[in-house]
């Protein structure tokens, strides 16, 4: 089928205003992959020494003392045992560099990067350093490969903001060709739906933490990633319809045999396409303005998780290409919602991977004219050759093609039965800003709200007003002064079973405000991302408790009709940037770019 027409057209005006970056981002890439420095065989000896000097077996073949041109890959590696989805990465190295020299060539860590736990640090002083984290762990693994000894690259990650940060280390070295490898989810633990009743529980004061530590010990129960469809599993869908991950492969738990199978095949892969074979594909050059349109797509037709309206935009700023808001709402309007996955639904990702999974959504978007198959990938040649799904026979892997139907209705549907008829995103603008809802897990009579305020500086506050029965009422929670120049947008997501039990009272009830509330945004209308910020001059910073203010995902509408063109502007209450690491990243949220811009370090000239 040809190209939807929104799709093209969306997709020409992103080629069209990333000419002049996109140019001079791939210069950079053909100055790089050209240069003599990029080359092992004509850097000192020195040098190479040092690179080879711990290598053991390996050494000769590192340094090139061996007399053979075989391929060194770099690892770049965000393992660490506090975060369940990382922890398998332990032994990842030492499988790679086994199964490099199977196929004649070396690996070798190359570094390792950050990694928190958004899960782990929700409502607590660590979660204001989250989306700071994304930017030094892209800085941190373009100090991995600055050694310039690597034909090729594989990173290690999953959750939140590390695989933004990767794509974008990786793109800063974009003539290195690089895979990335997954380590897959926990099996599935106390249904999400179970662990969300508990939490209301505890949050009405029915249950007491022992109950609400064992259910939520019953749901984080193993090595793997969480298994609701937040920011952690989105970024794996998104690694996937971006090419990046070997097809089919992303929702594999971690300890199956098949898993290490796909491992080993990503060293195969990379050597293929590595400097120096006779397919080099640079990451620079198969990430495209079709790669992030295919990315937004994906997002709106599984229900993905709102963190990337922050990271797309600067994933693709670092490939010098421009991406907006309003990209996101012309592609949301024209692409169904096709699975439903908690908050948006009951079932988990390894529900989803059994209903058919990402073959089965890649190949009916694209039928339906909703992707682009042509865009480049790792595997293959296209992303049309990854409606595939890997099996394993006798310890070799190989592939089938994926299923032709979905084998639950209830949780993945095609083009032509839809959950929805539109994505689960939805941009919003008006007088108080513009902003970022996510609907799919939003009954259709709450897509439009109108109530008055009640305005409030920091979670905590509205957490105090909530315990004193405050809340009481049909009310638009205000939480202002969180955007990235502020307190480095920390997610708000504990306040989540909060208005939750509110709107099960009955109340009409929505958020507003300039921070974020996570991958796993739930029932609640939620308006989030408001930009300009309250310390940047936003209007969301003139509101005031009683103000009426409407969010209307229908017509994508935020407003007030009170005049705040005569209040004065928003004064930041004193917060404390000092202690837990905060003082280390004031220059970053001074520098802070817009949330639309990606709200981290900006890349794109305006």
């Amino acid at each position: 089928m040809s190209l939807h027409p929104v799709v093209a057209a969306v997709t020409d005006r992103i080629r069209e205003r990333s000419q002049k970056t996109r140019a001079t981002y791939l210069a950079a890439v053909n100055e790089m992959a050209n240069s003599s420095d990029q080359d092992r065989g004509q850097i000192g000896c020195s040098n190479l020494a040092h690179a080879g000097a711990a290598a053991g077996q390996d050494q000769d073949d590192v340094t090139g003392l061996s007399g053979s041109a075989k391929q060194n890959i770099a690892i770049v590696s965000a393992y660490n045992d506090m975060l369940s989805a990382h922890q398998p990465f332990e032994t990842y190295p030492q499988m790679i560099r086994a199964a490099a020299r199977q196929f004649g060539a070396t690996a070798q860590m190359a570094g390792g990067v950050p990694a928190m736990c958004d899960g782990v640090t929700q409502g607590r002083p660590g979660m204001e350093l989250s989306l700071a984290s994304r930017d030094v762990i892209a800085m941190s693994a373009a100090v991995a490969l600055s050694h310039g000894v690597y034909d090729g690259a594989l990173y290690l990650g999953v959750c939140d903001k590390i695989i933004p940060g990767l794509v974008m280390g990786a793109l800063s070295h974009g003539h290195v060709p690089a895979i990335f490898v997954p380590a897959g989810p926990m099996p599935s633990g106390l249904p999400n739906e179970e662990k969300a009743a508990v939490r209301k529980a505890f949050a009405k004061g029915e249950v007491g933490r022992e109950a609400l530590l064992k259910a939520e010990m019953s749901a984080y129960h193993s090595a793997g990633t969480c298994t609701f469809y937040g920011t952690a599993n989105s970024n794996q869908m998104l690694m996937e319809i971006m090419g990046l991950h070997l097809p089919g492969g992303t929702f594999v738990n971690p300890h199956e045999d098949l898993r290490h199978a796909l491992t080993v095949a990503a060293v195969e892969q990379i050597i293929k396409i590595g400097r120096g074979s006779d397919d080099v594909r640079p990451i620079g050059h198969v990430l495209d303005e079709r790669s992030f349109v295919n990315a937004i797509i994906g997002l709106h037709a599984t229900g993905g998780s709102t963190n990337h309206a922050l990271h797309l935009p600067a994933m693709a700023a670092a490939a010098g290409i421009h991406i907006t808001w309003d990209d996101f709402d012309e592609l949301s309007e024209v692409t169904p919602l096709l699975a439903r996955l908690y908050p948006n639904g009951s079932a988990d990702v390894n529900h989803f991977h059994a209903a058919g999974g990402m073959g089965f959504v890649i190949s009916e978007l694209e039928a339906a004219g909703l992707l682009h198959g042509d865009a480049q990938t790792i595997f293959g040649q296209t992303l049309s050759d990854y409606k595939v799904e890997p099996q394993l026979e006798a310890q070799t892997i190989s592939w089938r093609p994926a299923s032709d139907k979905s084998h639950d209705l209830a949780i993945l549907r095609p083009v032509s039965q839809p959950h929805a008829s539109t994505g689960g995103l939805k941009m919003l603008s008006g007088n108080v800003g513009r902003a970022v809802m996510k609907i799919s897990a939003v009954d259709e009579s709450r897509h439009n709200i109108t109530c008055p305020v009640a305005v409030f500086d920091n979670e905590a506050q509205v957490k105090a007003a909530f315990q004193n029965d405050e809340l009481n009422r049909d009310v638009i929670v205000v939480v202002r002064g969180q955007g990235p120049a502020a307190t480095g947008m920390p997610e708000l997501h504990s306040l989540t079973p909060l208005l939750s039990i509110l709107q099960d009272k009955g109340y009409v009830v929505g958020l507003l405000t300039d921070g974020r509330m996570s991958g796993a945004s739930g029932k609640v209308p939620a308006a989030i991302h408001v930009t300009p910020e309250a310390v940047k001059g936003g209007a969301i910073g003139q509101l005031v408790d009683g103000d009426v203010v409407t969010i209307d995902a229908v017509t994508g509408v935020i407003s007030t009709p009170s005049d705040l063109t005569t209040r004065p502007q928003y004064k930041a209450q004193e917060a404390s940037t000092t202690g837990f690491g905060r003082e280390l990243f004031a220059s970053y949220r001074q520098a802070a770019a817009s949330a639309e811009e990606g709200g981290g370090v900006k890349l794109l000239a305006s």
